[in-house]
């Protein structure tokens, strides 16, 4: 085996410049793999934590039938009490969860006294959110001195753009209307604690209160909530907690659902095309190493028929000429591997000293590109099992030359 490695790189290099370019090729087909893979696995990966951190949670329980008319934001799709204490009891036996917090969503309208808009509403334990998105004090603009507390009682964090449009500022007095699941109308008069950042874009006008100035606007005698998101000490157990939890909490028979992040938010399907163009450019490495390989490959069987014939004539075995022209094909996609392997995880490394940021929808997003060990070695088998296979037909019909006709060839 030695020996067919040792005249396999010889017969590589015989025609350098060819090899070269063939070479380079396949190389930078590994880069393009690495370096897209790592940049949208990035992407992916910050698109997603700025979601379940900031706003929806790894995963969210509801009322059976809420989340169907979620858009209507509706009130009378909340659980009791006790189911909301058969969630609390699940959720805290799990060493998994790290935090959880019940929510009272509504719709509300804001006004200035002067103008009046639209707003979302969610009323939270401050504490109890923080913990569960453990970035959203981060979209609370100016100075927050308790970030344990970052919404106090009488106070309401107003979205940005909503601030700009009634031309509040940050204490002023706003007041809230709502109407609560019996269709009673009341209001409450607030202070404007701080603005948020629009994490879903110049549409979005989520705002929070603090969940007893909630009760208060709805005239609930105990909260009502509407749901519970969670917040997980490892988002890899995303899918086992949520397959424990929608056994026991999201049976058909139960009253309660379970949904994760991917079912609540339409980013998901974003998330999905990322996917879909990774795989996309493995195909194209794929045909790229496939076409030249077996150029190559071909082209070194017909300029070397003589030679061939040669050494069929003084005796090698036909299986040996298909070994050597098999190592030929591994031995120029090893190379080739693991010179765009090493120039695209640089490449990846200098764009982690550069520090590549933009917005996004709203969001701003800094990434720190990487990819994982197991996609780098996907790649390189993907790479080494095409070589092969591209070197397999050229190989086959060497082996099989007559020894007179390939003499004879010119």
């Amino acid at each position: 085996m030695g020996n067919l490695l040792k005249i396999s790189i010889r017969n590589l290099f015989r025609y350098k410049r060819r090899t070269l370019l063939t070479s380079s090729l396949i190389a930078f087909g590994v880069v393009l793999v690495i370096v897209f893979g790592g940049l949208a696995i990035s992407f992916k990966t910050q698109m997603v934590g700025i979601l379940i951190n900031t706003s929806l949670g790894d995963l969210q329980i509801h009322k059976r039938g809420y989340v169907e008319s979620i858009d209507n934001l509706p009130l009378n799709v909340t659980l009791s009490t006790t189911e909301l204490v058969t969630v609390e009891q699940k959720l805290k036996s799990m060493p998994e969860v790290a935090a959880y917090s019940p929510r009272i969503k509504f719709g509300a309208m804001i006004s200035n006294y002067a103008q009046t808009s639209n707003v979302r509403l969610s009323g939270i334990y401050p504490e109890m959110e923080n913990g569960t998105c453990p970035d959203l004090i981060k979209r609370i603009k100016g100075n927050v001195p308790d970030p344990s507390r970052f919404v106090k009682p009488g106070e309401i964090l107003v979205p940005e753009n909503l601030m700009k449009g009634l031309s509040l500022q940050a204490g002023n007095e706003v007041v809230l209307i709502a109407t609560n699941k019996e269709g009673s109308v009341n209001g409450v008069t607030l202070r404007i604690a701080a603005v948020m950042e629009n994490v879903f874009g110049p549409s979005g006008k989520d705002g929070y209160i603090h969940i007893q100035d909630a009760m208060t606007l709805l005239r609930m005698d105990q909260p009502e909530i509407v749901e519970v998101a969670v917040h997980l000490k490892k988002f890899s157990q995303l899918t086992n907690v949520s397959d424990e939890l929608k056994q026991q909490l999201g049976a058909p028979s139960s009253p309660t659902e379970v949904h994760t992040w991917e079912q609540l938010s339409p980013f998901v399907s974003i998330a999905r095309i990322v996917d879909l163009l990774i795989v996309v450019v493995k195909f194209i490495l794929i045909s790229i190493v496939l076409v030249s390989i077996l150029n190559i490959m071909t082209m070194s069987v017909y300029e070397r028929i003589s030679e061939i014939g040669t050494i069929a004539a003084i005796g090698t075995p036909p299986s040996r000429i298909l070994a050597l022209f098999l190592v030929e094909g591994f031995s120029m996609g090893l190379l080739s591997t693991v010179a765009g392997t090493v120039v695209g995880l640089g490449v990846l490394w200098l764009m982690n000293v550069i520090k590549i940021s933009f917005s996004f929808g709203g969001m701003n997003i800094s990434l720190a590109p990487s990819i994982p060990a197991s996609e780098v070695l996907w790649v390189v088998i993907i790479v080494m099992l095409v070589s092969v296979f591209a070197s397999a037909q050229p190989a086959y019909k060497a082996s099989k030359m007559e020894p007179v006709d390939a003499l004879g060839h010119v």
